[in-house]
């Protein structure tokens, strides 16, 4: 309550003040594309915690009061335009914005498609092709499901989280100071997805479910679209992007399986939809010096991130973009907060809560056209790499 009065108290503030466009320029989002993203799209808001994971869900309608307010100050374009302008070093006359959904989940055709398509609103959705069209949950929302379970069970029976990992022959650097995760799903599952290859992730879900079974009411919610929804979606001009081939964060595998999960699930892509597929979005925003590698590598122009990271040799491939949900711009009474949201796309916030990911590069401001350099610039060298 006090840390959502203070986040009130500074919007509120800065807005009666101007501040936040002051603000703006020290992040570098003054004159910066505003590059949003959700995850799942529910018909209604339930932060109940034992279904889902609360912070990647936000309801219809609190997505179109975003969308309402952001298009009375935004342009909306397309990734595509925002790509080739930014690319060749061109310019907007007035602000513009981009929205996003990762993953693909089944809920987002149900209810955002319908409604970008009654607004007029382009948009884009990163999806793992490899889980497209299938029964598989994406892992992180597996592990959630059942470590809520599991810590029902474990609390009663006296037992922990970091004795079932050791049971299971599996350490992570930390684990034993990590109290919070003793006894919160979400935590433990942030520690378990940002500090495990994927194949152990999937070891640790098999141990999991020898252990607690979920219900198939839980499961079905969390469904992804199957090929004929992403290519209705395709057809009616929502950019369809890559995220991965199985949702693998890309800094915990090695190269090969780096380059398998880039450049495969790029080919699998252009297979399905039948047409180039140029833009990437990062899991859980990680990444790093080798994963920028591999997606050069794979072919992609431009990558999107979740924070103020920007690496100067690639800034096509780490270009900032803002992730909301239903509670992200709420004030302390818990209602919809137009200077909250303005502060989160001028990344106010992200002054004092820095990211804590050593993605081997500082954090240079949100991407402003001045830092792009035009490709004409690198007449003679390698290009490619420096503007994929």
């Amino acid at each position: 309550m006090f840390r959502n009065v203070i986040k009130s108290g500074t919007a509120w503030a800065l807005e009666r003040t101007n501040g936040h466009h002051w603000i703006a320029t020290l992040t570098g989002s003054a004159k910066a594309p505003a590059v949003i993203g959700y995850h799942r799209v529910v018909e209604r808001y339930t932060p109940d915690g034992w279904n889902a994971i609360p912070a990647m869900c936000i309801s219809r309608q609190m997505l179109e009061r975003h969308l309402d307010w952001i298009g009375r100050r935004f342009r909306f374009i397309s990734l595509e335009e925002l790509g080739a302008r930014m690319q060749w070093g061109g310019r907007f006359d007035a602000p513009v914005a981009v929205v996003t959904f990762d993953d693909g989940y089944r809920d987002v055709y149900e209810n955002a498609f319908p409604l970008l398509k009654k607004k007029g609103i382009p948009a884009a959705m990163f999806v793992c092709p490899g889980l497209v069209g299938t029964r598989r949950l994406l892992p992180h929302d597996e592990l959630y499901l059942l470590l809520a379970r599991a810590f029902v069970r474990w609390k009663a029976e006296g037992r922990t989280l970091p004795r079932f990992l050791l049971n299971h022959g599996v350490w992570l650097p930390g684990l034993d100071r990590m109290a919070r995760v003793f006894s919160d799903p979400f935590p433990a599952m942030q520690f378990l997805l940002n500090g495990l290859p994927q194949s152990e992730l999937y070891r640790v879900i098999r141990a999991l479910q020898r252990e607690v079974e979920l219900e198939e009411e839980a499961l079905e919610p969390l469904r992804l679209m199957d090929w004929d929804m992403v290519l209705e979606m395709h057809r009616a001009g929502m950019t369809i992007g890559s995220h991965t081939r199985t949702h693998a964060l890309l800094p915990n595998e090695s190269r090969q399986r780096m380059e398998a999960e880039a450049a495969g699930s790029r080919v699998e892509l252009e297979r399905h939809l039948g047409a180039p597929v140029r833009h990437f979005a990062y899991p859980c925003g990680r990444f790093d010096k080798a994963a920028i590698d591999a997606i050069a590598d794979a072919g992609y122009r431009y990558a999107y991130t979740t924070c103020l990271h920007h690496d100067q040799n690639y800034p096509l491939l780490t270009i900032s973009r803002k992730l909301l949900w239903e509670n992200s711009c709420l004030d302390s009474r818990g209602v919809f907060s137009a200077p909250i949201l303005s502060c989160q796309l001028k990344w106010v916030y992200d002054l004092v809560v820095r990211c804590k990911q050593n993605h081997g590069c500082p954090p240079a401001g949100a991407m402003v056209y001045k830092d792009i350099p035009s490709l004409s610039a690198f007449a003679g060298r390698d290009s490619t790499r420096l503007a994929a």
